[in-house]
């Protein structure tokens, strides 16, 4: 295994700019978003059956978890629910989870959050989710050594974590940005590595597509690559049309609907896609994604996300 990586960046696509459109979370998670409107009616007992039925798919219940916390109605309602459940794990995580999401936005103090997220791990030794808050939290305020101790954590516990890799390869990107388009770098060597130890039918097999897209995000910032990543080339090169055909020929063979992120994998696809030029399979993914679109990558460097996917998919699918 290679040397753990550094801390990672702020929350992937956060931009200057406010997006018009209001990008869904939940993404097509039908009884996530029940539940998160129950939460926010003042009834967490459907949270509650949510999270248990969930059990150990460690994924889906980390994807439900920082979704769920994201709500301003979330923090109140974990108290709540914890004061009449007070062994409750899940209780527990849901109120750490939100916690760390408070204190990400400065309206909570960083150690309250990192001794709820300790709590709940103490209630659930085997879940990484308690841990994956942590990271979330940490990528951002801790240092390098806390943030590598974290994904450590998960990892242990789910070695195939898909939320803390993607994690950790946006925040390697951010390494030597001054390096430019150097195909050695780091962040390709991780993502790789990642994604031959995970299982054949693992979605980790995208993770070097996103580490493309996460170093054109630097790159662009950087101004080291053009704004608009379609006039760039960062696609177009022999190694990265390697990456990209790899990505889609998993795609086409062992496609995951039942995996709770898919589309955020199958969004960096069919952008990837459609930077190399390759209208067809991006069109493909484009109909697959439908409706629920993710604000990363279609924000790199600093864009208006909805603006470039519908442009993007209007284009490979032939739109006027």
């Amino acid at each position: 295994m290679p040397p753990p990586p550094p801390p990672p960046p702020p929350p992937l696509g956060r931009g200057r700019k406010r997006a018009a459109h209001a990008f869904d979370a939940a993404l097509d998670d039908a009884e996530l978003v029940a539940s998160r409107a129950s939460l926010t009616q003042g009834r967490w007992a459907p949270v509650r059956a949510l999270l248990a039925a969930t059990r150990d798919d460690w994924d889906r219940r980390g994807h439900r978890v920082t979704v769920l916390a994201q709500e301003p109605a979330a923090l109140p309602w974990a108290r709540e629910w914890q004061l009449a459940e007070p062994e409750s794990p899940c209780a527990a995580v849901l109120l750490a989870c939100a916690t760390v999401h408070r204190a990400l936005n400065g309206k909570e103090r960083p150690q309250t959050a990192r001794e709820a997220c300790h709590a709940a791990a103490a209630l659930a030794p085997d879940d990484p989710t308690p841990w994956l808050g942590l990271l979330i939290l940490e990528r951002s305020l801790g240092t390098d050594e806390d943030v590598v101790r974290l994904f450590d954590e998960v990892r242990h516990r789910c070695p195939d974590h898909h939320h803390a890799h993607q994690l950790i390869v946006a925040r390697l990107a951010e390494r030597r940005a001054d390096a430019g388009r150097d195909p050695l770098h780091e962040v390709y060597d991780f993502a790789n590595w990642a994604a031959e130890q995970a299982p054949a039918d693992s979605p980790l097999a995208i993770l070097p597509v996103v580490a493309h897209a996460e170093r054109y995000r630097v790159l662009a910032a950087a101004g080291a690559e053009p704004a608009d990543p379609v006039a760039s080339g960062h696609w177009v090169g022999r190694r990265a049309r390697q990456v990209m055909k790899a990505a889609f020929d998993w795609w086409l063979e062992w496609e995951r609907d039942d995996h709770p992120r898919r589309f955020v994998d199958l969004n960096f696809l069919a952008h990837a896609k459609f930077c190399e030029g390759r209208g067809a399979e991006a069109a493909a993914l484009f109909h697959r994604i439908g409706e629920h679109a993710t604000p990363a990558p279609w924000s790199y460097p600093d864009r208006d996300p909805y603006q470039a996917f519908s442009a993007a998919r209007a284009s490979a699918l032939g739109a006027p």
